[in-house]
């Protein structure tokens, strides 16, 4: 099993989906970036300085996160 946490996401190029919950500093939106061949990093718009999470297909799937509601393929 790959370590997520050793790929490089440097230049990764991160997709935000908004659900329209918002905040009196703006809309929250979760951006994701495919990093590898079956590993996925998840961010958060209004921490934008925090290291993203790093998940595999399978871990978004039972997090019921689709990559291709980000136009992303898995």
């Amino acid at each position: 099993m790959t370590d997520l946490y050793r790929l490089d996401i440097d230049g990764a190029q991160f997709t935000a989906a908004c659900g329209g919950n918002t905040h009196p500093d703006g809309e929250a939106c979760v951006t994701l970036a495919r990093i590898g061949e079956d590993a996925y990093a998840l961010g958060d718009s209004k921490r934008p300085g925090a290291e993203p999470l790093r998940f595999t297909s399978a871990e978004l799937k039972a997090a019921g996160i689709d990559p291709a509601s980000f136009g992303l393929t898995a």
